[in-house]
């Protein structure tokens, strides 16, 4: 048996057109190795920019076009400038060169100078007529560090049920998390999983982090009961008969559901929580606003525009063509089209109520952030954003016009997955990014800092480059593509600092070199974890806590990994291998790991945070007393370490093996734990006692 041909490298004509795009020619998973992208890789990633690489001559065609276009350009399509600093591309400009700035406040000046923060428009006129039209992004030099040092809690909300919840987690339930940490703990922040707008489907997938939509929330992490038309929907004043017999038949579901969960060990059933909310809402969208209401509804679709409609458009569609937008009629499959205008105004009370929707769960996401901010939180609750969308989902049809076609996001082949990942995202093109201002980008922000104290932004190397995967291929047969990081940066900090909110950026894993510097320059905070805080380039020991970094998040555990008490027990192992997912002998891995925690244990011996036989609620506390002993500014337990839970909430590697993403919080018995048990527990307040010291 043969071994397989390597891929084709791409030549050295190709190569030097993919330098001019962006395109990576080959990627370093490790400091001392490089491996080379196939040719073909590179080759359809620019086809996804619309170049022509194909054959030789196209090549050659291609790569002199850009030469020419980039040697006669007087300006790039964006422009950054940081504070006060005119931008170098202004300052090369030729000698007599006029500029003609309108600001986004709505002034015209004719000087970049000391302009305000904002996204403005230059146009320059050279000596002889050349003219060129930019987009000037003007940001804060960098974001404010966060008053003092915090703590907070970490949770993925829909594992988080109350005695009045529907069978999930609801915004309810954070906004008395919220109120209650801030009193009683003295907790800086709550972090949450993505919020966004789920795909619709039977059944749904239940992960959060690929979503239909980032810009808009779900509705199915509503409190019914707090919407205000929800009081109303009974018969007389719906104007239903049985109206109330309808509510009551509701209320007695969601208490199947919700009992179901916590006292009869089901697991969460999004899709089913969801048509019990549904239908709820469908009352509720029958009684109308008041006058008041009404006002601030309107006020709320003025204020997000087409985007809400194309959103409300696309939910309404879905419902009777399905949620793959690819599969859909072929004119509806164009937000732009005289059919899809047609279908909107057919579809005109669905897009209504859809529309509706959105700005009902806006205005619960704002009232859990002032719960929090009247609790004295400095921070309040941090949100997730997703890296991308899912391909047929209401973004990706929406704006795909800036989305790659035929592309994937995903992983280059590295220590820890020797196959690579494809997460099945499509990404951004930065080429139109940069041509339209980074528009979609700066809606994006804009739209979670409304409720948002601060923002986390998972795979945040992202904003530097992707590793795109073409359709039909394996994720080891992609390659990177480069984003105008400075651009994505500037729009962060200029979207970040004018809500007063702060970023913590997801760096775990492989980081290209100059990432975490460029990041901490502008006030963008890390992620730390505390088990792969090690002594990379020494010894390879844990790093002993004065060796940590400051602008961080520190914690013990993510959604993606084990919880504390089944890290130190070495369950974690025990669970893969029952799964299937080792690679290795059980005894080989459970070895490995098992040294790995004693190397841990023995420095929290060392630093006094445990004595000898400690219980496992005590080494649980010693893990976030050495967190405590760092300089990390922000410090974040995970909430199911504080009940002793053992079970991950994502097992990374599975499907239908393991229940992710559907499993409330549950004590070290695997007993569900509710909101109110969590609130009461001696144990949690204990371990929250470590960190207020």
């Amino acid at each position: 048996m043969t071994a397989p041909r390597p891929a084709e490298p791409p030549s050295e004509d190709l190569s030097r057109l993919a330098a001019l795009h962006g395109v990576a020619t080959s990627y370093r998973p490790s400091p001392d190795r490089t491996v080379a992208a196939s040719a073909t890789a590179v080759t359809l990633a620019l086809a996804a920019l619309g170049v022509d690489a194909a054959t030789p001559e196209a090549v050659r065609a291609a790569r002199a076009a850009r030469e020419r276009e980039l040697g006669e350009r007087l300006l790039p399509p964006t422009l950054v400038g940081w504070d006060t600093r005119t931008p170098a591309a202004l300052a090369a400009l030729p000698e007599g060169t006029r500029l003609h700035v309108r600001t986004e406040q709505g002034e015209t000046l004719t000087s970049a100078a000391h302009l305000p923060p904002g996204v403005h428009e230059v146009t320059a006129t050279a000596p002889g007529g050349r003219t060129a039209r930019s987009h000037l992004i003007v940001a804060p030099a960098g974001l404010p560090a966060p008053p003092g040092r915090s703590h907070g809690l970490l949770v993925q909300l829909y594992s988080l049920l109350s005695r009045r919840s529907w069978g999930m987690g609801d915004l309810g339930d954070l906004g008395e998390l919220a109120a209650w940490a801030g009193r009683t703990l003295g907790a800086g922040f709550v972090q949450v999983n993505p919020l966004h707008a789920a795909v619709p489907g039977a059944p749904s997938d239940p992960s959060p982090y690929r979503p239909s939509s980032r810009r808009f929330p779900d509705p199915v992490h509503l409190r019914i009961e707090d919407v205000p038309e929800f009081a109303y929907a009974v018969e007389g004043a719906s104007g239903q008969a049985g109206g109330g017999d309808r509510v009551r038949a509701l209320l007695e579901r969601a208490a199947r559901l919700r009992e179901a969960v916590l006292d009869e060990g089901a697991l969460i059933d999004r899709d089913a929580v969801w048509e019990a909310k549904r239908e709820a809402l469908e009352l509720v969208h029958e009684v109308p606003l008041g006058p008041g209401r009404r006002a601030a509804y309107e006020d709320f679709r003025a204020a997000q525009g087409q985007a809400l409609e194309d959103h409300a458009t696309w939910c309404a569609l879905a419902e009777v063509h399905g949620s793959d937008w690819h599969r859909w009629p072929a004119g509806l499959r164009d937000p732009r089209s005289p059919e899809t205008a047609r279908a909107r105004h057919e579809l005109a009370g669905r897009v209504a109520f859809h529309s509706r929707l959105v700005w009902l769960t806006d205005a619960q996401l704002t009232a859990a952030q002032r719960a929090a901010r009247e609790a004295g939180m400095p921070v309040g609750i941090v949100h997730d954003l997703a890296v991308g969308v899912h391909p047929g989902g209401a973004d990706a049809w929406a704006q795909q016009e800036h989305f790659a076609a035929g592309m994937s996001v995903g992983a280059p082949p590295d220590a820890f997955n020797a196959r690579g990942q494809d997460w099945g995202l499509p990404p951004w093109r930065p080429d139109r990014l940069a041509d339209s201002g980074y528009a979609p980008f700066r809606a994006l922000l804009r739209a979670l800092f409304r409720y948002a104290g601060a923002l986390r932004v998972d795979h945040v190397m992202g904003l530097f480059r992707l590793w795109w995967v073409p359709e039909g291929h394996p994720p080891t047969e992609g390659t990177y593509v480069r984003y105008d990081a400075e651009a994505m940066l500037a729009v962060l900090v200029l979207e970040a600092s004018r809500a007063g909110a702060m970023v913590i950026g997801e760096d775990l894993g492989t980081v290209e070199p100059g990432v975490r510097e460029a990041l901490r320059e502008r006030g963008v905070y890390g992620t730390s974890v505390l088990w792969f805080e090690r002594d990379w380039e020494g010894d390879r020991r844990p790093l002993p806590p004065d060796g940590w970094r400051a602008d961080c998040l520190a914690t013990a555990t993510t959604h993606d990994l084990p919880p504390t008490a089944a890290r130190l027990s070495g369950e974690h192992v025990a669970l893969r291998d029952s799964l299937g997912l080792l690679t290795r002998p059980l005894a080989e891995e459970r070895a490995e790991a098992d040294a790995d925690t004693a190397e841990w244990r023995e420095l929290f011996a060392r630093l006094g945070l445990t004595g000898a036989d400690a219980s496992e609620e005590a080494e649980i506390q010693a893990v976030y007393g050495c967190l405590l002993r760092t300089p990390a500014r922000m410090i974040g337990v995970w909430l199911p370490d504080g009940v002793g839970d053992r079970r991950p909430q994502n097992l990374p590697g599975t499907w239908d093996q393991y229940p992710n993403w559907r499993l409330p919080i549950a004590d070290t018995n695997g007993r569900p734990v509710t909101l109110e048990e969590l609130t009461a527990s001696p144990r949690l307040r204990a371990l929250i006692d470590v960190l207020r010291q």
